[in-house]
């Protein structure tokens, strides 16, 4: 017989307490390790789609828009359409929306941005939401240079890794409805 995992052995107990500190524990881990990195180079290795990222990660291990393949097409696809709605609405040297006020191009950027994030994703069949955060930092000029983007790239890289890494140690299969 298979050794339960550890979140299945906190679930069968009926207690909402045990899957909660789970995840809570394991998130707390996974973006503390993202936001260390970041503070050892300089650059924006914590920012807020990978907080959605990893709570699907550890509270609902079993959906498909948690599995690692899933992530890393959100994410990615995410990058690069941010990236092309941003320049496509000539935004690329703009200060971003947050510092210098919406705008209809931001607004035109960042809607088609989640739109075609979402258009790409349904198509491969790859699910995963917080992917329309990523395309809207990118889009409305929040975190733009490369090495910004090289660093949510290297960020989405280091917690897909870590995320599936403490659910496989700890028995959980990420994707699996087993």
């Amino acid at each position: 017989m298979l050794t339960p995992s550890l979140l299945n052995k906190l679930t069968s107990r009926r207690r909402a307490l045990g899957p909660a500190v789970y995840a809570a524990v394991l998130s707390l881990v996974v973006l503390a390790l993202a936001g260390a990195v970041g503070l050892a180079l300089h650059l924006p290795w914590l920012f807020p789609s990978l907080g959605p990222t990893v709570m699907l990660f550890f509270e609902s291990p079993e959906q498909p828009s948690s599995r690692p393949v899933n992530t890393l097409a959100g994410h990615f696809t995410g990058l690069v359409t941010g990236v092309l709605c941003l320049y496509a609405f000539g935004l690329q040297d703009s200060p971003p929306a947050p510092v210098s006020g919406l705008t209809v191009p931001y607004v035109a950027a960042g809607a088609l941005s989640v739109a075609l994030t979402t258009l790409v994703l349904t198509w491969l069949r790859k699910p995963h939401p917080p992917a329309g955060a990523t395309t809207l930092i990118v889009s409305l000029g929040i975190l733009t240079s490369p090495l910004q983007l090289l660093s949510m790239a290297g960020a989405i890289l280091l917690i897909t890794a870590a995320g599936w890494g403490l659910n496989m140690l700890l028995g959980t299969k990420p994707g699996n409805t087993d």
